[in-house]
């Protein structure tokens, strides 16, 4: 007997050690696609479609429970490696190391996927007559050398989207000017461009571009949404980030929105995920004037007659 129990000993030791040894992550499957609680870290440039998608979704599966916690986007790429993150939902895809570098900590590649387009707005105070801009004025006010009398702000100097899209797409890789403000949140932008003549910001257009929303008809009524000339038009025109001119990148500030998905079996992140792709949260993407990226909808062209 003393024998038996000294083997048995002997073999589960052996599997601690090779469990431990192999670095293989413990996985507790206490959620379903459709019931437990998981937590999930959001670009704080989304929390109103985000919150929006969470409210429905919970709705109908009220024993699921999603825990969003809004952070800029670099801090939600590193709670990849927070045990207790099941999902982050950015601007970019992973790249190719950050993909190794997941693999080779969690043993497995995260799934990920575009859900919807976004378009990152700018705004200027009512009383600022300059609302007609093309990207080599977003550029030269960005990076200071402009003849506008703007003073930029944004969500933040680092670590969030629209900083890195600024950095990334307007500027080319260039630095920030020195003179750009930097609020604490989407909603410090607009209240700073309201207070100031002089201010121009940059916020994505989820926070500001649904006129069903009596919130942000409120900030509609304190900002100008800036038009900005399109880049692929035949002839010249200056557009706002209308979905259609998202949907056709009339718009030249479109950016995608992803999710990232840390989870190895069909748990709460992935029925989550599911219901953001499909067709229920395609629709709310839409009607949050975000552009549904997975279903196809008709464009249609439309006149006035007088």
């Amino acid at each position: 007997m003393y024998r038996s129990w000294k083997i048995g000993f002997l073999v589960i030791t052996t599997m601690v050690v090779f469990i431990r040894c192999n670095n293989q992550p413990v996985v507790y499957r206490n959620d379903t696609a459709s019931s437990g609680t998981i937590h999930i870290s959001v670009d704080e440039t989304f929390k109103p479609v985000i919150d929006s998608q969470i409210k429905v979704f919970e709705s109908s599966f009220p024993k699921a429970k999603i825990i969003a916690h809004y952070k800029p986007e670099a801090e939600c790429l590193k709670d990849l490696l927070v045990d207790s993150i099941r999902m982050v939902i950015v601007t970019r895809p992973l790249l190719k190391v950050e993909e190794q570098r997941l693999k080779d900590t969690l043993r497995f590649i995260p799934v990920q996927g575009r859900m919807a387009y976004d378009a990152v707005t700018v705004i200027v105070n009512p009383a600022n007559k300059d609302s007609l801009l093309d990207r080599s004025d977003l550029r030269s006010i960005l990076n200071g050398t402009s003849g506008y009398k703007f003073r930029p702000v944004m969500d933040g100097r680092t670590a969030t989207s629209t900083v890195r899209f600024a950095i990334d797409s307007i500027l080319a890789g260039d630095k920030l000017s020195a003179e750009v403000t930097a609020a604490d949140s989407s909603t410090g932008v607009i209240d700073y461009v309201s207070k100031n003549k002089d201010a121009i910001g940059f916020i994505g257009v989820s926070w500001i571009g649904n006129n069903d929303d009596p919130v942000q008809l409120s900030f509609q009524n304190k900002v100008t949404i800036a038009s900005i000339k399109c880049e692929i038009c035949p002839n010249e025109a200056y557009v706002k980030p209308y979905q259609a001119n998202i949907a056709t990148r009339r718009y030249p500030l479109v950016r995608g929105l992803h999710y990232i998905l840390k989870e190895n079996y069909e748990g709460l992140g992935s029925g989550f995920a599911n219901f953001l792709i499909y067709e229920r949260g395609q629709l709310i993407f839409r009607r949050a004037y975000l552009w549904p990226a997975k279903m196809a909808f008709e464009i249609r062209n439309a006149g006035i007659d007088e």
